[in-house]
């Protein structure tokens, strides 16, 4: 997908929850776009924010779009006047969105360091359901539990290194390990109950996670810079990461039910290495 004349780059995307071609495309600019891939169109473009949209979020016909400029829109992409709610607590740039599986909260990440949860029917008068401050870094990985409903996975920056866990319905931590490192992103295997970080200072690497012991399964290594974004293949066993080293790298690591081998531990020597292994890579 190209726009001619526009020196716009791309800063954040993501496909329409029911599949199909339509993708939505976060521009540095400020502009929200939604196209159309198979025929390689724009279907239109939503402004609201003055600078770079960093991350981006489905929720049916709503579009959640995070911005530099420290706020979160929601676009109800089906009508023209598309801003149905401008959301404002953050006080630096939102740098993660998710909604929950549900649809009922929204969790929003940003540069200062806190994590916000929002009502599905939040206007933009509305305070967030909690505001949620015990991460020490910038709150970039948000991943909601496919297990158990309410159970929202965090992770942030270098002064943090931690992963926690919330019930969302209450605005309780229930857990929170020190990864040792940068944590970029989150991945939940929608197999069984296990969690994907990746990392940036100093390893790099990616890490598997029994819940919710939070035992570590397997280090899993390859990239030479931190490891910013995460996602899942449509039958859940593959997993792609994306790298500041400018690489994608394709992980065999959330098998189905039945793939394995034989049952898997919380060790290394229990590990099939098929299961874990890095299948290609590209520059």
């Amino acid at each position: 997908l190209e726009e001619s004349g526009n020196d716009a780059h791309i800063s954040s995307v993501s496909w329409v929850q029911e599949g199909g071609a339509h993708l939505a495309v976060g521009t540095s600019s400020g502009a929200t776009q939604l196209w159309d891939v198979q025929a390689g169109k724009k279907l239109r473009s939503m402004d609201g924010h003055t600078e770079r949209v960093s991350a981006l979020s489905w929720n049916r016909h709503i579009l959640s779009s995070g911005g530099r400029d420290t706020n979160i829109i929601n676009h109800d992409v089906r009508i023209a006047q598309h801003n149905v709610a401008t959301l404002q607590s953050h006080t630096q740039e939102v740098c993660g969105l998710s909604w929950s599986r549900d649809g009922d909260t929204l969790a929003s990440g940003g540069n200062d360091n806190k994590l916000c949860l929002w009502d599905v029917a939040a206007s933009s008068s509305a305070s967030p359901r909690f505001e949620l401050t015990d991460h020490q870094a910038a709150v970039k990985a948000l991943a909601w539990s496919p297990h158990e409903r309410n159970l929202l996975a965090t992770g942030a920056g270098t002064a943090d290194r931690t992963i926690k866990f919330w019930n969302t319905q209450t605005g309780s931590m229930l857990n929170s390990i020190d990864t040792g490192s940068q944590v970029c992103a989150l991945q939940w295997n929608p197999h069984e109950k296990e969690i994907l970080s990746s990392h940036g200072f100093a390893r790099n690497q990616l890490c598997l996670w029994k819940y919710p012991s939070m035992a570590k399964v397997k280090e899993l290594d390859g990239h030479a810079a931190r490891v910013l974004h995460m996602a899942c293949s449509p039958d859940g066993s593959t997993v792609v990461s994306a790298a500041a080293d400018e690489t994608l790298r394709f992980w065999n690591v959330f098998a189905p039910p039945g793939k394995s081998t034989r049952k898997r531990g919380t060790s290394d020597s229990h590990v099939p290495s098929a299961k874990l292994s890095r299948t290609m890579h590209i520059r």
